[in-house]
């Protein structure tokens, strides 16, 4: 078990621990002697997205990574996959994003690339974790060796380019009307220009961050409002985004929302058509609908699923040759184009489906039929209610009245207090049951 890293990176509230200025100090200085290899110059670069304690972590992580000698590289807001495309492009030793991807305002986290652009693996966060906590005075750089920090120019057009690179050099956008509801998050500038220059007739929607407002009532956890957009202005296509814009959820012209599953089995369809598609079919999490995984049954494509966290989607794609990975949030991790989950990238693979097939996006973007599925969370402040014999009980049960045909899935939140209870099975009515018994004590137990 790790103390601090969670599925994705170190995450909490704003100024309570773990996520106070002291901790960052902390982490930017252990993971700099981790990422310290070599007399070379070492180089780090550090994006935000636009929460208000983004400037305070910023600050912090400068000073740690100075203090132990290394060259800081300042993006300032911008998406997460493009601070894993930049890690690589600028050929730095590590890149860290500091966000709470589509928590509120209010929490805030710490996410970390190697030079290749990956997520870090277990193991190297638990190095990082043991040296925060021991002392990290005796590695502290002398006066002349310590680092320096500036902010990089341009850094915004490299993403925009990169990203329109990931379409056909002849691919236009030219004729589709497109709403981009940014969450007023880290890519409120980036992904509303990059649509513009590839020709679509764009509307943008949160992309007047005010520290506090990201992810409020806006993005991909909360469509309501891109849905009545894109009706107002007749659009073709609704794009939702998150606060770091790793992930993305569509919403069709009649306003209905498509999400993870249904985009990845778009793209699995158009890949393999084009062959394009790399192993038996594609990367899931134990999440995703049993629906996906029966479409891509029947157009002869297999569904691996690994633990919840796109981190691990990558790692299994990148053991066994897939190339298209995701979870039905949204993270879509397309591996031809990026190391991790890339909304716009993966928006803009729809877009090229749509544009090749000449139909509207709700018959591109509906593969197939979900099967009920139900999540439900459940907070608690302390414990570990998931081991207690009542809970192990009622997960028991849920699991025998299910049967063969239906999945109960329950799991502890790597990034909040919750424990998710989610069902699914083809009677509605049971899996509702199921997941409001299991709920009810899980409930109890962590009261």
């Amino acid at each position: 078990m790790r103390k601090f890293f969670g599925t994705d990176g170190i995450r909490g509230q704003a100024n309570s621990y773990p996520m106070t200025a002291e901790m960052a100090l902390k982490v930017g200085m252990a993971a700099g002697l981790v990422f310290k290899n070599g007399r070379h110059r070492h180089r780090v670069v550090i994006g935000k997205d636009t929460r208000l304690s983004g400037y305070m972590l910023e600050t912090a992580l400068v000073a740690g990574f100075t203090s132990v000698g290394m060259d800081v590289f300042l993006l300032g807001p911008m998406p997460t996959p493009s601070v894993a495309m930049l890690t690589r492009s600028l050929r730095t030793d590590l890149g860290v994003m500091i966000s709470a991807s589509h928590n509120a305002f209010h929490d805030n986290g710490i996410k970390f690339f190697g030079p290749d652009g990956f997520k870090l693996s277990d193991e190297i966060e638990r190095k990082i974790e043991d040296l925060i906590d021991g002392d990290l005075t005796p590695a502290l750089a002398g006066p002349g060796d310590l680092g320096r920090a500036r902010r990089i120019d341009g850094a915004q057009q490299r993403y925009i380019e990169f990203a329109k690179r990931t379409l056909p050099r002849e691919m236009s956008l030219e004729g589709l009307r497109v709403v981009i509801d940014c969450a007023n998050g880290a890519a409120y500038k980036v992904a509303p220009e990059a649509l513009w220059e590839l020709g679509a007739d764009v509307i943008s929607m949160g992309v007047t961050p005010d520290g506090f407002n990201i992810n409020k009532e806006c993005g991909s956890t909360s469509t309501d409002a891109l849905s009545k957009k894109v009706h107002e202005v007749r659009a073709d296509i609704g794009i939702a985004l998150d606060g770091d814009a790793d992930r993305v959820i569509i919403v069709d012209e009649n306003g209905q929302e498509v999400d993870g599953d249904q985009l990845m089995a778009v793209v699995a369809q158009s890949w393999q058509a084009s062959e394009r598609l790399s192993g038996s079919g594609i990367v899931a999490t134990v999440m995703s609908n049993l629906g996906l995984e029966r479409y891509l049954g029947s157009i002869g494509l297999d569904l691996a699923r690994t633990r919840v966290g796109d981190r691990y989607v990558v790692e299994h794609m990148r053991a066994n040759g897939f190339n298209v990975g995701g979870e039905q949030s949204g993270h879509i991790v397309l591996s031809d184009f990026a190391t991790t989950g890339d909304g716009l990238i993966a928006a803009l693979q729809v877009l090229a489906c749509v544009k090749d097939q000449d139909k509207p996006v709700s018959q591109v973007c509906r593969r197939f039929e979900p099967v009920p599925q139900i999540l439900k969370n459940v907070r608690y402040s302390s414990g570990k209610p998931l081991e207690q014999e009542k809970v192990r009980s009622a997960i028991e049960d849920g699991e025998a009245r299910l049967g063969t045909s239906g999945r109960l899935v329950i799991r502890a939140s790597g990034t909040e207090p919750l424990i998710r209870v989610m069902a699914e099975g083809d009677d509605a009515d049971l899996v509702k049951q199921v997941v409001n018994d299991i709920a009810g004590v899980v409930a109890t137990a962590a009261a």
